[in-house]
């Protein structure tokens, strides 16, 4: 297991910012006017995916160059001039002169959350002969859109168009890979998988209510070890709320903590 040092730290960061950046390539693809845009500045990724879009953020931020005034003069202006938030996701392995740096620039925490990561084995097979899970192809792409999107809004149907964009962007982003868990030949969860750098970034699973406590989301997480495990990856990752239920499920399977992270914001 990998120290929780700052090459972890590099490692994992990059992973999770290139990720986001697709994310905003494929929103640019498929929605022209969306604006969504991307560059690279002092090593980090900053990302313009829409004005309330959560990806709409830098990644990375201090962790490859020293953070400077300067720099944060040209990543501010990238966010203000498209009418967005100025938001960084800051791993606390930048050391303490960055984040005084973005305390003097007057911004301040408005998030907090937990990297996860764990060593990559080939998993056992699946005992559930019930349970399918596969990698859709273009022909599935709507049956895995519509189950993201049911099991992420069962408790908000008002935002189901927005996660129905949302989820097509994903299944369009290039590298990602979007698994599909059926019971009984019934589509119950889904989830996606992002490989960079022998990092396996394990994000968007969710399942439709009724279909829930069955194995889909094990055997989804277990499918998608065994395709990272046969691509190269030692490591795979996942990021949740400090304290979450997401949190302790990740820390029943294998998962620990790598740091906590904060999101800080610009003041306006």
């Amino acid at each position: 297991m990998p120290f929780a040092d700052l090459a972890l730290s590099r490692r994992l960061e990059r992973a999770e910012g290139h990720a986001c950046a697709q994310f905003a390539e494929a929103r640019r693809r498929l929605f022209p006017s969306s604006g969504s845009a991307w560059m690279e500045c002092a090593g980090a990724h900053v990302v313009f995916d829409g004005v309330d879009s959560p990806l709409t953020q830098t990644f990375g931020l201090g962790l490859f160059e020293e953070l400077t005034a300067a720099s944060l003069d040209t990543i501010e202006r990238f966010f203000l001039d498209r009418g967005a938030q100025v938001d960084h996701e800051v791993s606390p392995l930048v050391g303490v002169a960055a984040l005084s740096l973005l305390c003097a620039r007057q911004s301040g925490p408005i998030e907090i959350s937990n990297v996860m990561y764990r060593p990559i084995e080939n998993p056992a097979t699946d005992e559930h002969a019930n349970i399918q899970v596969h990698v859709t192809g273009p022909e599935k792409a709507q049956r895995w859109t519509d189950t993201c999107a049911k099991g992420w809004t069962h408790e908000h149907p008002e935002l189901l168009e927005f996660f129905k964009e949302f989820s097509a962007i994903s299944s369009a982003r290039e590298q990602s890979l979007c698994f599909l868990a059926e019971l009984n030949g019934q589509p119950g969860a889904a989830g996606s998988l992002w490989i960079h750098n022998g990092v396996a970034l394990l994000a968007g699973a969710a399942t439709i209510p009724e279909m829930r406590r069955q194995g889909l989301q094990a055997a989804l997480l277990r499918e998608r070890m065994r395709y990272a495990f046969n691509h190269g990856c030692d490591l795979a990752m996942m990021v949740a709320a400090a304290g979450s239920d997401s949190q302790r499920n990740a820390e029943r399977k294998g998962f620990q903590i790598a740091y906590t992270r904060i999101k800080w914001r610009l003041s306006s």
